[in-house]
């Protein structure tokens, strides 16, 4: 799959997508679609390298944006998985195959700051958030103007 933009950075202030097949959907999604339905997705990066999957979407309920995605990989059947936060902006969710890309090695993604499901970071922590989103390459959503 070809870079949808250059490495550590968007294009825009939104998440990206693609693949979609027609302007104006009919229902839910892509645009707006329900948390439940994109855990579990597969996330790939732009060699189609397998990542994880998509364990939680967490919301920052002050703004209303959604902060992260919380990304489990390795393990089996969720035992020994490792958890990374991922900036909602760093992925791009492709409609056709059904998965967010992230544009990160998976060497890259393996030395990123994680932890495992009984010791969460505190999310809210702002210089713990400037850290994964200054590691994805992407500005912290608070500091993105979306106006």
């Amino acid at each position: 799959m070809a870079s949808i933009h250059a490495p550590g950075t968007t294009p825009s202030k939104q998440t990206p997508i693609v693949g979609a097949t027609r302007d104006i959907p009919e229902g839910p999604g892509p645009d707006v679609m329900a948390a439940s339905t994109l855990d579990g997705d597969n996330v790939v990066n732009r060699f189609d390298q397998d990542l994880g999957k998509i364990k939680d979407i967490m919301l920052d309920v002050r703004s209303g944006r959604v902060a992260y995605a919380v990304l489990s990989s390795g393990g089996f059947l969720g035992m020994g998985d490792k958890l990374f936060a991922i900036p909602w902006s760093a992925l791009t969710l492709d409609v056709g195959r059904k998965c967010f890309v992230l544009d990160v090695d998976a060497e890259r993604l393996k030395a990123a700051p994680g932890f495992d499901k009984d010791h969460w970071p505190s999310m809210a922590d702002p210089t713990w958030a400037r850290e994964v989103h200054a590691y994805y390459g992407q500005r912290a959503y608070w500091e993105v103007n979306d106006l």
